[in-house]
């Protein structure tokens, strides 16, 4: 059984070895996880967001910029400039011409409204008469006296009850760029919606449009950044103050923000067709997120590994530990238990008979002119019959009994529940065993005998006592010219057996 010590030591190492575990691991996977988050951050910032953003901008060139193209070919149509420089005659043939147009590029609604006559055409007819000083009618003298050639603006279309639609609102010019009137079609804001939420599920990102003025101009349904509504500026939202203060100079560019500790990647790119910026916007947590799944996967795998790794070893190690033990309590040469062992199982011995007032004998054995064998016979001899001594005891005790090699050529044997005339005849047997027994080197026999000493244990007796008394008697089986027993009579002997 391993001592408290050992246990403790085979424990630290145990946890030396989780510790250098832990760190060589730990430090490997963190430093895996830093540089896949650089390689990632750079690859989002250098090539995604600017992809994507690419890709978003040439869906818009086919979405929204193709209306605008749509309303600069009817501004520029040499029919609506005749046709109006002529009187505005037979006003059936524009609705028939913004019919054929809304039809054939498949607008919501597609409109004329005339500056001399303030008539406002569209595809089915004259809708009404546009008025200064009308809320509804704002847009078109914006529109008039504004210096670019177009707007996009959303408002309501009285034509379709009302709808909320972009409107692109385009001047015209005759011939010696005179403002003539504004034309232009327009599309629903709920398939513009659909647009934009179409180009996040396909591209995983959030896109959103924002005009010069640093307003929200279109959204997905769910909305801009942090669920940003239309019409909100930046300056409002978390982490994007700062950014109009570089829009107007760069126009476009890679930018990084924080909201509520989480990092954002963003692609800007200004749009000159719609006056807008385009905003791409990853977050990183999204982007990290698979690096994260293999690290605590890694983490997952390392401590699966890791307590394996610490089973293996603490059962190699108690394994090499019990067979050290053996080792430092064994007798090399005959197997038998060391002065050390029998200390140990001695202990437990005496311990188990004082508790159950049960009678214990203890024998000493030396063997007669061991010395002179050897310098006749040699050390090799010697240690032969030392072996075949001791497998002769092995065969003459119980299981119970414990047996040692004392040192040299002394041997010590504890006879549990045995009381002193009994250890008396098995000394006696072992006596006579041993003379005849006569082991073989090559073809030369090696005779000896045997001396011992016999004593048993005594109330309240100790070991060295016990064993000083069994030395005694061996003592004087010596001095009675060996090859025989002599006992060593306890006062009290435990058991309570009286010769």
């Amino acid at each position: 059984m391993l001592s408290l010590t050992a246990r403790l030591r085979r424990g630290s190492l145990v946890l030396l070895l989780l510790g250098l575990l832990a760190i060589g691991f730990v430090a490997t996977s963190l430093v895996s996880y830093h540089s896949a988050s650089q390689s990632i951050r750079s690859h989002i910032i250098d090539t995604e967001l600017p992809l994507t953003s690419d890709n978003v901008y040439s869906e818009i060139q086919k979405d929204l910029v193709r209306p605008i193209l749509i309303s600069s070919m009817m501004a520029r149509d040499t029919f609506v400039r005749d046709w109006v420089m002529s009187g505005e005659q037979a006003p059936e043939q524009m609705s028939r011409y913004l019919r054929e147009v809304q039809e054939h590029y498949g607008t919501v609604t597609s409109f004329f409204v005339s500056d001399k006559t303030h008539t406002y055409y569209q595809s089915r007819g004259v809708l009404k008469q546009v008025r200064e000083g009308e809320p509804r009618d704002t847009w078109y003298f914006r529109v008039r006296d504004m210096a670019e050639p177009y707007e996009i603006n959303v408002d309501v279309d009285m034509a379709n009850k009302d709808r909320l639609t972009v409107f692109i609102n385009y001047k015209v010019f005759d011939y010696e760029q005179g403002f003539i009137g504004a034309t232009g079609v327009g599309l629903p804001v709920d398939a513009v919606v659909r647009l934009i939420d179409e180009y996040q599920q396909r591209y995983e990102r959030n896109v959103y449009f924002v005009d010069t003025e640093g307003r929200i101009a279109l959204t997905g349904s769910g909305g801009g950044p942090m669920g940003a509504t239309v019409g909100q500026a930046l300056a409002d939202i978390e982490g994007l103050a700062d950014l109009m203060d570089k829009l107007p100079r760069p126009q476009s560019g890679n930018f990084e923000y924080q909201e509520h500790g989480r990092g954002h990647y963003l692609n800007v790119r200004f749009i000159p067709e719609l006056d807008w910026y385009l905003f791409v916007d990853k977050q990183e947590q999204a982007a990290l997120a698979e690096v994260r799944k293999s690290l605590y996967f890694n983490l997952f795998i390392w401590i699966l590994v890791t307590l394996l790794v610490l089973v293996l070893v603490s059962l190699v190690l108690r394994r090499y530990q019990l067979r050290i033990s053996a080792l430092a309590t064994t007798d090399q040469l005959t197997g038998l238990p060391n002065r050390r062992g029998f200390d140990l199982l001695a202990g437990q011995a005496l311990q188990d008979a004082r508790r159950n007032h049960s009678p214990l004998s203890a024998m000493l054995l030396d063997l007669d002119h061991f010395k002179a064998l050897n310098d006749s016979h040699g050390h090799l001899a010697g240690d032969q019959v030392l072996r075949a001594f001791s497998d002769q005891l092995r065969g003459s005790l119980r299981q119970s009994d414990i047996v040692c090699r004392w040192g040299g050529e002394e041997f010590i044997l504890l006879l549990k529940d045995t009381r002193l005339e009994q250890a008396r005849q098995i000394a006696e047997k072992i006596r006579a065993q041993a003379a005849e027994l006569k082991p073989l080197q090559g073809e030369q026999t090696l005779p000896f005998t045997v001396s011992i000493g016999l004593t048993a244990l005594q109330l309240d007796d100790h070991l060295d006592p016990l064993l000083a008394r069994a030395d005694r008697a061996l003592y004087r089986a010596k001095q009675s010219g060996r090859n025989r027993v002599c006992i060593e009579q306890p006062p009290a002997p435990l058991g309570g057996e009286h010769q």
